[in-house]
Order: structure tokens, then sequence, then C-alpha cells
């Protein structure tokens, strides 16, 4: 019942991460606001969580791990209900900033949980369970967020959390016990320079893209203000004295959480990337409705929960190092089936190759929740989680800001290419339709229209090629992941017995 009740609270956050991209044109709408302003509806929620996640470790210290959950599942609920009544942008932004505040705890916490009340046997088969929740939000949310948005309202995005955060307040209630508070010590500039820091890096990332990256004064300003912040940052980390830093020494020296944390990162950038690709080149280029294009990227779903289910059992009996080889060898394997996408190819591909890289995924991710937190203390799990967590999330910003500007400066690139072809003296002109005749105004623009089609579907290409070298370039970084003792190390054994 504890894990029913936590795997609630986490999708319902998961679920919020996408499902609301589908429905921003009926909210730009509705909110009567400009395209820039209606993309604060994402940046405010991702902004403030990322920045919220940082506390996690501290509040569980102060208040213990079940009133966090309990204020985090009320506090999310609520404003989502906000977000559900909002009538104007800036209800809206400010009832999304909440979400995010009291939504970045549920992820982290309930990892920690389910590494807790499970057995190291079962841990494998924990992260499983675990990581399906949190892959329920980009996986499902476009589906249900477009299906609710054409059958019901755009409001509706938001106030079907209501009663799924009832049920997960009712039973984090009833059945999770309480966590010992230790009563640390909050440092405070240690903290406040390392918001600062994500706070800038995620501005850059989210808005690098609309502003023309460093043409723009705002963006130059982000990089400047993250650069200095983590700076003093790492200074001050490195020059406190013993347990009085924010990020706790302990956590640097576990071989395992350091470089767990340093590959999840590899992995929100290069899987979370490429899911980030695929709505709108269905939606944009192959005119896909919102609510098919949700229904063929629902196998991707499928083959994450199957492969998620089958190394649950397997990452006892196996190498984790050849599992999480054998996933981006899979993930690998499906974008070079995107690569070799066509305007006229039907659904086949997506679907097949969907289903490969959604199983890859599953196969990445949940040995490396294992192998990450097999070897750290108890004690430091609500510390580590929210920085597991929170480095997944940045490696995903980054990867898609990447893929974004690559898809603009390569849809920019094939568009030159092609239109050097466009000249009178091609006799291939004379094959095209009647409407697209060059000699007249109406011709040209159709004609230049279906170029920057063209030039878009090879920027997203070359997109998935550059990925797809990525994920076999990254493999040997698997050499540097030890894979856990067979016993329970003695610091985790000393902490359970205490």
């Amino acid at each position: 019942m504890i894990t029913v009740s936590i795997m609630l609270a986490t999708i319902m956050q998961a679920l919020d991460t996408t499902i609301a991209n589908v429905a921003l044109p009926h909210m730009q709408g509705s909110l009567q606001s400009s395209q820039d302003q209606i993309s604060w509806v994402l940046t405010s929620y991702i902004v403030a969580a990322a920045i919220a996640t940082l506390l996690t470790g501290w509040l569980c210290g102060q208040w213990g791990r079940r009133k966090v959950f309990l204020v985090s599942v009320v506090g999310f609920t609520v404003a989502s209900a906000l977000c559900g009544l909002a009538d104007s942008l800036w209800q809206i932004v400010a009832a999304r900033l909440l979400q995010g505040v009291f939504g970045a705890a549920l992820v982290p916490l309930s990892q920690a949980v389910l590494l807790d009340i499970n057995t190291k046997e079962k841990v494998g088969q924990a992260m499983a369970i675990w990581g399906a929740g949190i892959m329920v939000g980009p996986i499902l949310g476009p589906l249900l967020g477009g299906w609710l948005t054409d059958n019901a309202s755009w409001r509706w995005v938001f106030y079907i959390n209501l009663p799924v955060g009832v049920l997960a307040f009712y039973g984090i209630a009833r059945y999770l016990p309480e966590s010992k508070a230790d009563n640390g010590r909050l440092d405070l500039f240690g903290l406040g320079t390392l918001c600062v820091a994500i706070g800038a890096l995620q501005l850059f990332l989210d808005r690098g893209e609309q502003l023309d990256w460093f043409s723009s004064a705002e963006i130059c300003v982000e990089a400047v203000v993250c650069v200095m912040a983590f700076v003093y940052f790492v200074i001050h980390t490195w020059s406190a004295p013993e347990g009085r830093s924010f990020l706790k020494r302990g956590l640097l020296t576990d071989r395992n959480f350091v470089t767990g944390t340093l590959f999840i990162f590899v992995v929100g950038m290069i899987l979370y990337a490429t899911m980030a690709l695929l709505p709108t080149l269905l939606q944009s280029l192959l005119g896909y409705p919102v609510v098919y294009t949700g229904a063929v990227m629902a196998p991707r779903g499928v083959g994450t929960m199957l492969a998620m289910m089958l190394v649950g059992r397997l990452v006892h009996k196996i190498d984790p190092r050849l599992i999480m080889a054998g996933g981006f060898l899979l993930t690998a394997l499906s974008l070079y089936q995107m690569a070799g996408i066509t305007p006229d190819m039907d659904s086949s591909t997506i679907v097949v190759s969907g289903f490969i890289q959604g199983a890859g995924l599953g196969f990445t991710f949940v040995p490396l929740s294992m192998v990450t937190f097999a070897t750290l203390a108890p004690g430091l799990r609500n510390e580590g989680t929210p920085i597991y967590s929170l480095m997944r999330n940045i490696g995903s910003s980054v990867g898609i800001s990447l893929v974004q500007m690559m898809l603009t400066e390569g849809t920019i690139r094939a568009h030159a290419v092609l239109g050097e072809h466009v000249a009178l003296g091609n006799p291939l002109l004379q094959s095209l339709p009647a409407a697209m005749n060059p000699f007249s105004d109406q011709g040209r623009a159709l004609l230049n229209l279906e170029l920057t089609r063209q030039a878009a579907l090879l920027a997203y290409i070359d997109d998935f090629k550059i990925m797809m070298w990525l994920s076999l370039a990254v493999l040997p970084l698997l050499l540097l992941i030890r894979r856990p003792a067979t016993g329970v190390p003695a610091t985790a054994a000393a902490d359970s017995a205490h």
C-alpha cells in the first residue's frame, strides 16, 4: 500500500511535466497571450521544480519524510486546481510556479522510500516500478493531454490531478511511517548559490532557442550568472568545514553515486531529447492529429514497461552494466530506423522504432538507478535522490535544447542547399505540379513551403543520426560504474542496525 500511494503521487507529478504541452495553443487563445508569453507556463514549472528539488533533503531532515510528502501532495493538488481556474496569464504562471515548488520533492522522495522499504533482493523490482512511474509523463502525457483538450477543455489537463492527489494523500497519511528527523543546519550560502546557478541554467536552456542564444542580452546575462554562481558554490563547498556545506561530502566519496549521477545526466540528454523530437515531427511535417500522435507514440510506453518489469528480475543475475549496454544498443537501433523516415511512410516505422527505443530506455534506467544507490548509506538517501533527479532533469533540458538548436540550424542549412537547385535551367522544374509554377507569386510561395518542409525533414534525420552516434559513443562510460558487491555494504549495514 505504501508503494501504491507514493507511486500515485509520482505519476501525478510526472504527467504534469508534459501533459500541458499539447494544450498550449488552446491556453494561448483562452488567456489572450503571445507565443513567447505562453511558453512561461512550461518554463515557470521547470525552473521552480529544479530549484525546489535542492531543498528536499534538508526539509526531510527538519520535518521528517512523511510530513514533507503530505505537504507536497496537498500543495501540488491545490496548485493544480488553481491552474485550472486561472483566467489570465499571470495567474496560471503563478500557479505553475507553486506546482513546481510542491511537486519537486515527490519523485526523489518516492525513490528514497522504495529503497528503504524493500530488501536488497527486491531493489531491482522496486526501481522498475519507480522507473515505470516517472516514465508515464513523457510517454502518456501528450496522449492524455491531447484527448482531454479535444474532448473537454485544457483546464481538465490540471483538474485530472485532483482525485489522484486525494487518493495519494489518504494512502500516504495512513500507511507511510515517519522517518527520523536530524534537524541539520541549512547552509544558506551554498543553497543560494546553487539555486541561482540552476535557475539561470534552466532559463538559459529554455529561452535560448527563442531568443537566438548569445545574440540576446538576456541569454548572455543568464550564462554569466550561472557560471559565477556555480563557481562560488564549488569554492564554498570545498572550503566549508565538514558537515557545514549544503552538499554532503559523503555523497562525493561514494564512487557509484558520483558515476551514476554523471551517467544519468548523459542518459537524460540522449534519451529524453529524442523523445522531444517526435511530436513536432509527426504533427508539423506528417500532419498527424494530436490524439493520433499520442496513439502512435504509445507503443514506446509498452516497450518501456515490459523492459522494466523484465530487467527488475535480471539485475541480480546479470551484470547491470551489460544490461545497460544492451539498452543503449537498442536505442541506437531505434534511432537508425528513425533516420530513415520519409514524408510518405506509414506509421509502422514510428510504432516499431518507438517500441524498441522504449525497451532500450527500460533496460538502461532500472539497473542505473539500482547501482547508483547500491553502496550509498541509507542516511544519505534523502540528499542523494534529489541530486540524482536533478541531474536527470538538467540532462534532459540540455539535450532538448541541443536538438532544437540543431534542428533550427539544420533546417536553414538544408533549405539553402535545396534552394540552389531551384533554377530556371533545371529541367526537373518542368515536372512540378502546376500550382508550384515558379513563374507566379503563388507558385513560388508554395514551392518555398515545400522546400522548407523537405529541409526540416532532413534536419530531423540529421538529429536522429547524431543522437544515434552519441548513444554508441557513451558505451565506454559504463566502465566507470562498479558492479555492487553481493553483500550489503558495511556502511549501509551499520546504518540499518542503528
